[in-house]
């Protein structure tokens, strides 16, 4: 029986671009010659919903509320029900506009009297002096987001309390230690975005016929929806098995007991999905009559009632060269929409713009911070993937989407493997735009930055956590708050948004650490060189080192009961015995402020509405470390390597008391200006022959000590030469020592 798959990624994750998994799934199973369809549900649901015919309906269905409880219904849902005709009017209008089908839409947008404006644009006075920097197009895009925003409220309150854009029931996924709860909610009659989902299932199912069904289910705000899908196809396809994987079973299924589970699917997958899916499918197919026993790789299922845990594949895990080019066939890539709920330039690349997703490489190459699961293959099994490997997937997948943006989703990028990256766009002259994650560590030079710009990176987002050397030494981040701020200011002069990812509530962390991180972060942001920024409260996990061994970090437990389902979140007490819950608002608010560039002057202790101690950091500590001067000692080892192009030169000779010589003029077209520089005509003529050879496009990488070689088989003085006015001069203008 040849088997084909139905592969899907349940509501909701987000708006503007696909999540990979199914992509990579998809790509994977083309390099076995596996028949398969995918589908992002979340987009099909949100496209379904928010139509003239959704809307008319969902309209129809919250009016009975407004006749049997309207005192109970907030102003602000009765304003958006009163005005039901101007959302159902323009919908699709707006819809198209944020696909990028419907541009000429700004204008009217823009005039503001065409959208109708509920709670959400209440904000938008304190936001005016934004729009002077923002675009039409992007001016008309928050607008239009908020008028979506407006009505999700409305869903949340007289429709279904648990829709979200980038999640669906999250709460049923995040306190999941007991199925029970999930269990309780799936045995209820659906609800109206169930009833759209399933809908929307039941097409895809009939017009697909899969014989296995494959359900992604990456985050917590996924996984109602996920056994919402599979309730349905057992329940009307009982010859079709289900099976799931992704990041939240990965996490938080590894002790799965709860039978019930097994009554909506057949199969749960953990880590790398490649094998164990691929043994699925060799177990649903004729050949696996022919075995003694059926094999399985890292999967859950029911045997005689119990759930056991299989993994008695011979198969290894594949490597990353050999997984193929993820596949977006099928996806609707024209048709996700861009929203920008924050006008903050970084933040928003979330949520606008379709970037292609890819991975440089597979777990983190540093792997020791202590709140994280580096205990999971996910992030312990380091491959990077050879750079050459990784722009051949880039020039693919632009050849099928159509679209030169790409996300590298790596838990931490190597430098050294994005450096080779940038050096390869340049060699093969793409023109791509992409951005990724990073450690803020020092590998990221200025000279560094300036050529990851050159290549197309915009942004790099980063695990500053929490803004204290004393904490950043105890979760083993590996960097200072100091190094952090050089890093930053490298980027940022390179012209590279970055983002930090901030964290309060670490164990151990004090009051006055917490006070002292936010006055770092308010520095950091008023110094320029942090774009954006999201604070996070620590949460403990089983599989990280503050998890595995809590009495080294100050933690108790407070159960060790391990669920019968979930089971990667631990309640725990900390031995300082801090409420952090109630730092939350004032920091996220007065980082809300700072990522607009306002509120820099107000005093710390004005964001909360509680006492706190005055921050013990000196009111310019960032300012003095940016001061600092970078050495001039240049590694041996380090390459060097021309952006520009080929000069044009012209010998003229200068004269000084009674004697003579020649000079060269060398004149440079960089891509904003021409520039010239002058040389004696011997290291005029040495230096157009070696930024040939070093030029980009070049086949062999030149070190700094080969090239001091080169000048001085011909000449004397390298280190003379080499820090001179002509050659500062290119190394403004593209010269690099990386």
């Amino acid at each position: 029986m040849k088997t084909k798959l139905f592969v899907i990624t349940p509501p909701f994750t987000q708006l503007n671009t696909p999540y990979p998994a199914t992509a990579y799934i998809k790509g994977f199973l083309n390099t076995k010659n596996i028949e398969s369809v995918q589908a992002d549900l979340g987009i099909d649901v949100i496209l379904e919903l928010f139509s003239k015919k959704g809307l008319e309906s969902l309209f129809q269905v919250s009016g009975f509320k407004f006749d049997i409880v309207g005192n109970e219904i907030s102003d602000n849902s009765k304003r958006i029900f009163a005005l039901q005709d101007e959302y159902i009017k323009t919908i699709d209008s707006v819809i198209q506009f944020l696909q990028g089908k419907n541009p000429t839409l700004a204008l009217q947008i823009c005039q503001e009297d065409f959208l109708p404006e509920a709670s959400r644009f209440a904000q938008l006075e304190e936001l005016d002096w934004a729009f002077g920097t923002m675009g039409t197009q992007d001016k008309a895009k928050h607008l239009a987001t908020l008028y979506l925003e407006d009505i999700s409220d409305f869903i949340v309150e007289c429709v279904d309390e648990n829709f979200g854009f980038s999640r669906y029931a999250e709460r049923l996924g995040r306190s999941a230690n007991s199925f029970d709860e999930l269990y309780n909610e799936l045995q209820k009659e659906p609800t109206y975005i169930d009833s759209i989902l399933i809908s929307l299932l039941k097409e895809k199912i009939e017009t697909v016929k899969p014989t296995l069904f494959l359900i992604s289910v990456p985050f917590p705000g996924n996984l109602y929806s996920a056994f919402r899908a599979a309730q349905w196809v057992k329940q009307n396809h009982p010859e079709i098995k289900i099976s799931m994987g992704g990041g939240f079973p990965n996490t938080e299924l590894r002790s799965l007991s709860d039978k019930r589970v097994f009554e909506f699917f057949d199969f749960i997958t953990l880590d790398d999905g490649e094998v164990p899916i691929e043994e699925l499918v060799d177990n649903l197919s004729s050949r696996a009559e022919s075995r003694d026993e059926k094999r399985y790789k890292r999967t859950f299922l029911l045997e005689n009632g119990e759930v056991v845990y299989k993994n008695n594949s011979l198969k290894h895990d594949y490597k990353q060269s050999q997984v193929g080019t993820p596949d977006y066939s099928d996806l609707p890539l024209d048709k996700y929409i861009s929203v920008i709920e924050i006008v903050n330039p970084m933040h928003r690349m979330w949520s606008d713009g379709r970037w292609n997703k890819l991975t440089m490489a597979h777990g983190c190459y540093w792997g020791k911070c202590t709140f994280c699961d580096i205990s999971l293959d996910y992030i312990k099994v380091y491959e990077p993937v050879a750079a050459s490997l990784l722009c051949d997937r880039i020039e693919e997948l632009i050849e099928k989407t159509g679209q030169n943006g790409f996300h590298f989703v790596d838990e931490a990028a190597p430098p050294a493997l994005m450096r080779a990256l940038a050096l390869e766009i340049l060699k093969r002259k793409l023109a791509v735009t992409w951005w990724t994650n990073i450690r803020f560590e020092k590998s990221f030079s200025k000279d560094l930055c300036l050529l990851l710009k050159a290549s197309g990176c915009i942004a790099v987002s980063g695990g500053l956590e929490v803004a204290s050397d004393r904490l950043l030494k105890l979760i083993d981040k590996g960097v200072t708050v100091e190094q952090v701020a050089k890093v930053t200011r490298n980027f940022t002069e390179a012209g590279i948004m970055v983002h930090a990812y901030l964290m309060y509530g670490y164990p151990t962390q004090t009051i006055q650490e917490t006070v002292d991180s936010l006055e770092m972060v308010r520095q950091l942001f008023e110094a320029g060189v942090l774009q954006s920024g999201f604070w996070h409260q620590f949460a403990l996990t089983a599989h990280s080192p503050v998890g595995l061994y809590p009495e080294q970090f100050g933690v108790t437990k407070k159960t060790e009961t391990i669920g019968a389902f979930a089971n990667n979140d631990i309640e725990y007490t900390d031995a300082t015995g801090i409420n952090h819950d109630k730092f939350s608002f004032g920091l996220k608010k007065s980082l809300f402020n700072f990522m607009h560039g306002i509120c820099f002057d107000y005093e710390l202790q004005e964001w909360f509405d509680f006492k706190i101690p005055k921050t013990k950091i000196h009111p310019d500590f960032i300012f003095n470390a940016l001061e600092e001067q970078n050495d001039f000692n240049t590694k041996p080892n380090a390459k060097v390597v021309w952006l520009g192009g080929k000069p044009s030169s012209e010998l003229f000779t200068k004269s000084k008391k009674g004697r003579s010589w020649e000079m060269m003029a060398l004149t440079f077209h960089d891509k904003k200006e021409s520039f010239d520089i002058q040389t004696s005509k011997e290291e005029g003529e040495w230096l157009i022959s070696i930024l040939s050879k070093i030029a980009v496009s070049g086949s062999k990488n030149y070190t700094f000590q080969e090239i001091k070689n080169d000048f001085e088989s011909e000449l004397e003085d390298f280190e003379l030469f080499w820090y001179s006015k002509p050659v500062n001069t290119l190394r403004e203008f593209g010269l690099l020592v990386l």
